[in-house]
């Protein structure tokens, strides 16, 4: 089985590293729209090959390791891949996504999300087991192709991921609260501390709790752009609510009501007891 994957960054670098271990697959090729991330993708030797795009085109499987605007428009150039070609998109939005592939490979295309990640980006960010025990969510799979969703689940479970199956709509919702506010937060207390604070009272008091919920605002932000434009009502929802509790504790503390502010932060508790 040859393999491509268009975005040679962290997702599709990483995603390289592991490919290239499996016994089933024959060759990894790579392909990115940035001069210098296909010369260090090689350099760092994450794929065997750059190919060009009619190469992708020809590939057993394409994975699309790219923003979620950038894959609208690759699936547009994919219009003409043979009828056993399997499509990954690896985006953090689904719906949009779904509703944008072109009829004609449609029984190609296999929606599915990667949980996984950190803050960096680029070639050099990717990381050799970034999949490995991770989960990884498959949306409309009634749509897909036989031989397209036996393929992707092939590849998923060689990689150790655990499999999760939804509906794009769903998966955009829940991806709001658990990942995209996050980074919507975390861009933001960023900036509010960056307006308050000089670098020097930065670097001396800033501890693991400043540095744990300020890490997520170093990742790309033409990646979270997108992510933003595409699941836009969602995410409003979602920081709209995370406002409401915020807004509540911010009043409980104003008015000294300590047992209401203790009752917040027990409540709060109880989400890691779901982790145990």
């Amino acid at each position: 089985m040859n393999v491509a994957i268009i975005g040679l960054g962290l997702m599709g670098g990483s995603l390289a590293l592991s490919l290239k271990k499996l016994d089933f697959i024959d060759r990894v090729i790579g392909y990115d729209h940035n001069p210098e991330h296909q010369s260090t993708a090689m350099e760092l030797q994450l794929v065997d090959a750059i190919a060009t795009f009619e190469e992708v085109k020809q590939s057993d499987v394409i994975f699309l390791a790219i923003p979620v605007n950038g894959i609208l428009r690759a699936l547009e150039d994919l219009k003409t891949v043979p009828e056993t070609t399997t499509i990954i998109d690896l985006g953090s939005t689904k719906e949009k996504i779904i509703e944008a592939v072109p009829q004609e490979i449609r029984k190609n295309f296999v929606a599915a999300h990667p949980m996984t990640g950190t803050e960096n980006f680029g070639p050099k960010a990717a990381i050799e087991g970034l999949y490995e025990d991770k989960v990884v969510v498959l949306c409309n799979l009634e749509d897909s192709g036989e031989v397209q969703c036996d393929t992707a689940k092939r590849i998923f479970k060689a990689l150790n991921m655990k499999k999760h199956f939804m509906k794009a709509k769903e998966h955009d919702r829940h991806a709001a609260f658990i990942s995209h506010m996050p980074h919507a937060i975390s861009y933001s207390l960023a900036n509010t501390v960056l307006k308050q604070e000089n670098k020097h009272n930065i670097l001396a008091l800033a501890a693991g709790g400043f540095r744990s919920m300020s890490r997520l605002a170093k990742s790309s932000p033409n990646m979270w752009e997108d992510i933003f434009r595409q699941n836009k009502d969602n995410i409003l929802e979602a920081i709209e609510l995370f406002e409401t509790e915020l807004s509540n504790m911010k009043t409980a503390i104003k008015n000294e009501e300590w047992d209401s502010v203790h009752k917040e932060m027990s409540d709060g508790n109880k989400l890691y007891d779901i982790f145990k």
